[in-house]
């Protein structure tokens, strides 16, 4: 496993009361191109979780060679906001135009 690059350096991965880092628990498998993948990603950084990405199979020689996956990437977050992640991940995009209204 290795921190994604996307993470911003503010975003620290959350400690539990003894200091030691929360484990990190499997939020999804993200198969794509790459900019599938990095929409993922930086969306969780927005939200300000950090992140684990984890190239499965031979998925990092095919990003040295290739420049992308071709087995996809798994995400794994910390275990205590893996909630939030869902939320962050499944949420609808609303694709409304929204008009102002000119009342005056």
């Amino acid at each position: 496993m290795s921190w994604s690059k996307n993470n911003s350096p503010s975003i620290e991965w959350p400690v539990d009361k003894d200091k030691n880092p929360v484990p990190p628990a499997f939020l999804s498998h993200i198969h794509g191109g790459p900019l599938d993948i990095e929409l993922y990603l930086n969306l969780l950084g927005a939200y300000g979780i950090p992140h684990i990405i984890e190239y499965p199979k031979h998925g990092l020689l095919d990003k040295v060679i290739l420049g992308s996956s071709s087995s996809g990437i798994e995400i794994y977050v910390p275990s205590t906001m893996l909630e939030d992640a869902q939320n962050v991940i499944d949420a609808q995009i609303l694709t409304e135009d929204f008009e102002e209204d000119d009342e005056n």
